[in-house]
């Protein structure tokens, strides 16, 4: 068999379609729905670290080293497979998003930290000095500026997130991967391997172009 046909197999393409199509959705879903869970409780968190009481602000410290430390893979094995010892048993798919989500809050939670911290001290006199309470302070001023700084970093943290999805083929959800790794069993043919790669690459380089885009425009403004 040459190159073509072992790995761009256009006939083991054409019937492994559906089954990839149908975990790209549920990889999307997993994705979206994990980074949004991460973004809020990144800023929660964040929240915490900065301006909560000392053991409070503790606790938020230990959770965003031990979740930054601590391998995906290895805490949504723990996840899916040790919780139910616990009593608490959970889907492929609800273990996915827990395992995703929780560390990356712990990575959000750093990069908002470090937006709100960029946020120049006049600016946090300026609303304490027109009357806004903590609160509004942090609605209304802070957090659209630290926003707007951290969006790079977000934005690339989001990626790593929908690329990480692919390991929850490790707990038998039908994601993109998954679809594929059976798909190629099926055929006993690595296209759809490939299949599943294209499909990665059309959903991911929008948003790294995306990037890209904004730390020029970015970097352009700061230069003025």
């Amino acid at each position: 068999m040459d190159l073509a046909s072992t790995f761009f197999n256009l006939d083991v393409l054409a019937r492994s379609w559906p089954l990839l199509l149908d975990g790209l959705g549920r990889t999307i879903l997993l994705g979206a729905l994990s980074i949004v869970l991460g973004l809020v409780g990144g800023l929660f968190l964040a929240l915490i670290r900065l301006y909560a009481p000392q053991p409070f602000r503790f606790l938020a410290i230990a959770y965003i080293d031990v979740f930054r430390a601590l391998p995906v893979l290895v805490w949504l094995v723990i996840v899916y497979y040790a919780f139910p010892f616990l009593g608490l048993r959970l889907s492929p798919f609800a273990s996915a998003c827990l395992a995703l989500s929780t560390v990356s809050a712990a990575y959000t939670a750093e990069i908002y930290r470090a937006g709100i911290q960029a946020i120049p001290l006049g600016q946090f006199e300026a609303a304490y000095s027109i009357g806004l309470n903590a609160f509004d302070r942090m609605r209304d001023v802070i957090l659209p500026q630290a926003i707007r700084i951290v969006i790079p970093p977000l934005t690339n943290n989001s990626i790593n997130v929908m690329k990480d999805t692919a390991l929850a083929s490790v707990v038998a959800l039908p994601d993109l991967l998954k679809q594929a790794t059976q798909a190629q069993a099926l055929a006993a043919n690595p296209s759809p391997l490939i299949g599943a790669a294209v499909l990665y690459l059309l959903l991911l380089l929008p948003l790294v172009r995306l990037v890209a885009v904004y730390e020029e425009r970015f970097r352009r403004k700061g230069a003025r």
